[in-house]
């Protein structure tokens, strides 16, 4: 009756302790999990369901690493939100499956991507023909992003790629639509922008500019 005691109180403080790790972690769609929050979950399960087996133990042999893993993803997150290279390394960066209508065979394989898996996720976004389809983006939650053809005469469809992320200068994406750094900065100047360092977010889609400032309410 005293183990069974003993496993009642372990499996409440472990699970009121791994609800608190989730809930500091921040919100996100279990679809949505980065590696690194994918593997602090997994850790964090095993060692949660070792301590609770092992009631003989020390309860703080368990709690204890599973603090330090929740300050590791916290000092990667923070670190991540600093820089985008951080993040890229964590997260990955966004693959186009799909590009002005034509698919990528070699960014598929690549990615590890086959025709059925583009097909199904074209299905579940309610796309029953893949010519209607100007860009496929298979997002770093592995989810498929779909931006349909424009209906309009004349116009393509287009989507968000960022200039300027946390003020600093996204070059490839700057040469990726024919822009160059002293460009942008020019267009900026025009509209009162002398410095990039306090831009938060700077997009260039269908000829008009998004911009905006560092923590601007």
């Amino acid at each position: 009756m005293e183990n069974l005691m003993t496993i009642f109180i372990r499996t409440i403080i472990l699970y009121v302790l791994i609800l608190v790790i989730f809930r500091v972690m921040g919100k996100r769609e279990i679809g949505e999990l980065n590696v690194l929050d994918l593997v602090v979950f997994i850790m964090i399960g095993e060692m949660a369901a070792v301590a609770i087996e092992n009631h003989h133990e020390p309860i703080i042999d368990a709690l204890f690493p599973m603090i330090i893993l929740l300050v590791i993803q916290l000092l990667l997150a923070f670190a991540s939100l600093r820089s985008s290279h951080v993040r890229k390394i964590i997260d990955g960066k966004p693959s186009i499956i799909i590009n002005k209508g034509k698919i990528d065979e070699k960014e598929m394989r690549k990615q590890r991507y086959n025709f059925d898996d583009l097909l199904m996720q074209l299905r579940s976004k309610d796309i029953d023909n893949i010519s209607d389809v100007e860009y496929a983006i298979l997002e770093t939650s592995g989810k498929l992003s779909i931006i349909k053809k424009s209906k309009k005469k004349n116009k393509t469809a287009s989507y968000t790629e960022p200039f300027i992320v946390d003020g600093h200068l996204q070059i490839a994406n700057l040469k990726k639509h024919g822009k160059t750094e002293s460009w942008l900065k020019s267009e900026l100047a025009e509209r009162g922008y002398g410095t990039i360092d306090n831009i938060s977010f700077c997009s260039f889609q269908d000829g008009q500019f998004y911009i905006d400032l560092k923590d601007e309410n």
